[in-house]
């Protein structure tokens, strides 16, 4: 595998490998945010069918003829109540689909802008800077730590091999509210 990069170019230095490795940055992007997505909708769909099924339990409660205990009560609405903290942790997860899906979008129109101006294109120093922007609008630890692994070369299932754990062990500085 060669080292050659836009960084620390060498007569194996290539744009088309630069093309390339810009382009499995924004599949990788787009890759992780689907997976999480999913994930966040599974979240989503089992903490409103608990719910459902809680509210469900209070209601039976209440409507029966029996004495009604207050104190199963509160503990249903508290069951409740936990679930919606997964409800907003798992909604947070728009922001941080919107935010990776508008970096892919101004990296390709970046990368696009490069590929077409002949000028540019061959020059290793212009690659450097279009990846410097790229990185710079990076808030989330996971992208930077993405874009890494590109920069090594990595393809995009080496990536997403890696991203779960960086994912899982990392809620990139989600607030709950």
């Amino acid at each position: 595998m060669t080292t050659s990069s836009s960084t620390h170019p060498d007569l194996d230095w290539s744009q088309v490998r630069e093309t390339v490795r810009m382009l499995n940055l924004a599949v990788a992007q787009t890759e992780m945010s689907m997976k999480e997505g999913d994930e966040s909708v599974d979240t989503l769909t089992d903490a409103f069918t608990t719910m459902v099924a809680r509210v469900q339990v209070i209601e039976k409660m209440v409507k029966s003829d029996n004495d009604i205990d207050k104190e199963q009560i509160i503990e249903q609405c508290e069951a409740v109540t936990d679930e919606m903290q997964h409800v907003i942790h798992a909604f947070q997860f728009y922001d941080k689909l919107t935010q990776r899906l508008s970096h892919v979008s101004h990296s390709l129109d970046a990368l696009g802008n490069l590929v077409s101006d002949s000028s540019r294109l061959y020059n290793p120093i212009e690659w450097s800077l279009l990846q410097e922007k790229i990185i710079s609008k990076y808030s989330m630890p996971a992208e930077h730590h993405m874009f890494e692994l590109v920069m090594q070369g990595k393809s995009v299932d080496e990536i997403l091999k890696h991203a779960p754990d960086s994912v899982k062990n990392n809620n990139d500085d989600i607030e709950l509210f």
